[in-house]
């Protein structure tokens, strides 16, 4: 299997039609998608679906891919690395399973595209946003040296946007 990146007990893959169940558990599932995006139906999950394996294509280096665990091949959520409406910026993104909450698999995927973003994609900053109620994921961001940049609104929500600059050595 192709993979983006890994960390110590992570992989980041492309999806393939065989992960479409697996991507309808995360997008289904309205305590997943509070903070994300509104809930999908199993049609509209699909045609979400097929767009993120066309941007494989036509947005290489960028999308949305399935995080599997190493030591089992148990799926656990999607990472994305996708860019941010009506802006220049690339932003991370991810979304884990109930089950995987609480693990610190959030920080290691954040900690992976953050090394991925800058060593493979050779970009000068990436940004995060989040609602303003979503405190968990804020706090991942911060541990991985996010910091926050603005507040804003769209459609109706308060967001905040997060930047990372690349470490720079002396």
């Amino acid at each position: 299997m192709t993979r983006i990146f890994e960390t110590e007990r992570l992989y980041i893959y492309p999806y393939s039609v065989e992960d479409f169940d697996d991507f309808f558990r995360l997008n289904g599932d309205e305590d997943i998608m509070r903070y994300i995006r509104p809930v999908k139906s199993r049609e509209d999950t699909k045609l979400f679906f097929e767009q993120v394996l066309d941007d494989y294509i036509t947005k290489p280096g960028l999308g949305r891919w399935g995080m599997r665990l190493k030591e089992d091949n148990r799926f656990v959520g999607s990472f994305a690395v996708i860019p941010v409406q009506q802006s220049r910026d690339i932003q991370l993104g991810y979304a884990l399973l109930k089950d995987a909450w609480g693990r610190g698999y959030a920080s290691e995927a954040v900690r992976g595209g953050i090394n991925y973003v800058f060593d493979q994609l050779k970009l000068s900053s990436v940004a995060a946003i989040t609602e303003a109620a979503n405190e968990a994921s804020q706090k991942v961001l911060l541990r991985n040296g996010f910091l926050f940049e603005k507040t804003f609104d769209e459609e109706e929500k308060k967001l905040f946007l997060y930047r990372l600059l690349p470490a720079v050595s002396v």
